[in-house]
């Protein structure tokens, strides 16, 4: 038995033990802990933190998906919004940190299964922690109600595709199923797919980016709109995450804001609520997901005019002069964040800025050009989408004279 002393907790949530070989990265354990180590996989707790609660899930200890179900609410939340704290100090920011949002809800519609074949039979699961094996599972009480059960659902491709990874949608409509596989399956012909297809009543099924078969397509709803779903778009986790996003969004909108410019708006979760209210002009790489958003103003009464257009703003950000008709900015970027977009945006005219970002690190950095340029970081509010993970969202609100 080999006995360590569990440190502190890294970055990214994993216990920091300083042994003689080195500094060694352990999952799931908390500072103060006494603990007996292979390498670094946890053995076992020889003296447990008091802060340590039992896990809820029976898949947790071996499986990668959750890291933190065996750390009490109180202190795995204090954790969370220090994160966010220190990663803005690094950049100078010390704007006012809200408690952290707890945006779980009901669960999370989406997850994506690795599907493999484990002694004769096909499983679907999420690899170990640090590792490429994969856990089995059964359930995953982590996911919405309709979603709990689904690894039997994603197994059951492994006889037809081999090796795959399966992702399901909760839509509001049922269940939307995008297969990723090395063997094609588009043929229309192949009947054990499309008898499978009919047996678990999917509402749609794509394999390797192309419709298989569809009963109807897929819709989420984004405020008073109903949006179609393209296939693998972009989609919050969780229904509860999407609102309270949006409520943040639309909280930190400017009394005197006529004009405002949604960047990365994908679907619409943002424009589709402000135009509410206000003209909107929104922008975004992914064509489909641009597409949907127009879609759905057509159909949706009431809305204010939306202009929508496909474009990359990472290697064509709006430019300072396009951005004079703009007196507010929405971003909601994907984790790489919008440094581009934002080195516009500080030589800008704009002067409120709404950033909603899955990544505080990228967030801070592009807070910095920001910060570097007059704005001011006024609050932050970090929001927890992704419970018991290491990850954390955040809404910053900046403005400037």
């Amino acid at each position: 038995m080999t006995r360590h002393v569990v440190e502190r907790l890294g970055q990214r949530g994993d216990g920091i033990v300083e042994a003689a070989e080195g500094v060694r990265h352990v999952p799931k354990v908390l500072p103060g802990e006494v603990v007996d180590l292979a390498g670094t996989k946890l053995l076992r707790v020889i003296e447990a933190s008091p802060e340590r609660v039992p896990a809820f899930c029976k898949h947790y200890d071996a499986c990668g998906g959750c890291k933190f179900q065996h750390w009490s609410e109180e202190h795995y939340r204090t954790w969370k919004r220090e994160q966010v704290r220190a990663v803005l100090a690094a950049n100078g920011l010390s704007p006012e940190i809200a408690p952290l949002v707890d945006a779980h809800g009901a669960g999370r519609r989406r997850v994506s299964f690795h599907v493999r074949k484990l002694e004769g039979a096909w499983q679907a699961g999420f690899m170990e922690q640090k590792s490429h094996d994969l856990v089995p599972l059964d359930q995953c009480p982590v996911l919405v109600p309709a979603l709990q059960k689904s690894p039997a659902l994603a197994a059951a491709f492994g006889p037809l595709l081999g090796d795959c990874d399966v992702a399901l949608t909760a839509a509001q409509n049922g269940i939307d199923v995008s297969v990723r596989a090395e063997r094609k399956a588009t043929d229309k012909r192949s009947p054990a797919l499309s008898a499978l297809f009919h047996e678990q009543s999917i509402l749609r099924l794509a394999v390797n980016g192309d419709v298989f078969a569809m009963a109807a397509p897929p819709v989420v709803r984004m405020g008073a709109a109903t949006v179609p779903l393209p296939v693998q778009s972009f989609l919050q986790a969780t229904e509860a995450g999407e609102s309270e996003l949006a409520r943040l969004v639309l909280a930190s909108k400017p009394k005197k804001a006529r004009t405002v410019v949604d960047l990365f708006c994908g679907l619409g979760t943002f424009a589709l609520r402000l135009a509410e209210t206000m003209p909107v002009t929104g922008f975004d790489s992914d064509r489909a997901a641009v597409d949907a958003l127009v879609k759905a103003t057509r159909i949706t009464q009431g809305l204010r005019p939306v202009t929508a257009t496909a474009r990359n703003l990472f290697n064509a950000p709006l430019t300072v002069q396009e951005l004079k008709s703009f007196d507010w900015a929405v971003l909601d970027p994907p984790r790489a964040g919008a440094e581009a977009q934002c080195r516009m945006l500080a030589q800008s005219a704009v002067k409120h800025i709404t950033y909603v970002s899955c990544d505080p690190t990228s967030f801070a950095r592009d807070a910095k050009i920001l910060a570097d340029r007059g704005f001011s970081l006024r609050h932050v509010t970090p929001v927890d989408q992704f419970k018991w993970t290491a990850h954390t969202e955040v809404v910053g609100v900046f403005s400037r004279k």
